[in-house]
């Protein structure tokens, strides 16, 4: 099979951003409405989780941080679960607008190895950016029931892990080659990128843009891409 048959048979599909749509936590005739309601619940729990944590927020005190009736939030979501689960996929949405603003979608996918140094680049920010949220996320999560667990990773196989495995994809069909299994390399590229909110303090200080470049030169060369032997070239 040449190039062109082995990109036409792929597509490199996986790379491709999901709709709104697809984020989407419930399933109703007014999607655009759940939508709105769930961002509003989504944008006063934060408030509040940012301040107390998890577990010791109440229902109650998300009702009220979201500007509703016990009753109205109940509507949307059934247990303190849900709103975690909810926060979940809002970091998922707001990192894939991210990268839809960064101009990602517009680099050709015949220059994979640009579109991968890109989505590692923009990543990388996005994660300082909202920091104290990935933190709260990746410090709380393990409150999170076996059901919620269970649909959470189902999502991140689903959307993350499936948008890396298409990029590293794409540097297949281009003949860089990339080896090893394609799902545990995209895990790995997505967690290293967690690197900066989790662990930024051992720097010693303000992420600088060395720090950045640094990591996105180390997630690239984990792959056998880089601009040289480490010395060189930097």
């Amino acid at each position: 099979m040449n190039r062109q048959s082995k990109k036409n048979a792929t597509g490199n599909k996986g790379a491709a951003l999901p709709s709104s749509e697809e984020l989407l936590f419930a399933s109703t005739r007014n999607a655009l409405l759940v939508e709105s309601k769930h961002q509003q619940i989504v944008n006063g729990a934060c408030k509040v989780f940012f301040k107390k944590g998890f577990h010791p927020t109440t229902i109650r005190d998300i009702a009220k941080a979201s500007g509703m009736s016990m009753g109205q939030l109940y509507h949307y979501i059934h247990s303190k679960d849900d709103v975690l689960y909810l926060v979940h996929k809002h970091l998922m949405k707001i990192w894939y607008d991210y990268l839809k603003r960064s101009g990602f979608e517009q680099i050709e996918d015949d220059d994979p190895v640009m579109k991968l140094r890109d989505a590692f680049s923009h990543t990388v920010e996005f994660m300082i950016e909202h920091k104290e949220l990935v933190l709260f996320i990746f410090t709380e999560s393990k409150y999170l029931d076996r059901k919620h667990l269970r649909m959470l990773l189902d999502v991140y196989r689903k959307h993350i892990n499936r948008f890396w495995r298409g990029l590293l994809e794409g540097l297949n069909i281009q003949d860089q080659v990339v080896t090893g299994d394609l799902d545990t390399l995209a895990g790995l590229a997505g967690f290293t990128l967690l690197f900066p909110p989790l662990a930024g303090w051992t720097v010693g200080g303000k992420l600088e843009k060395r720090h950045l470049d640094t990591l996105v030169e180390f997630s690239m060369r984990g792959f056998g891409i880089g601009r040289g032997r480490p010395g060189k070239g930097d």
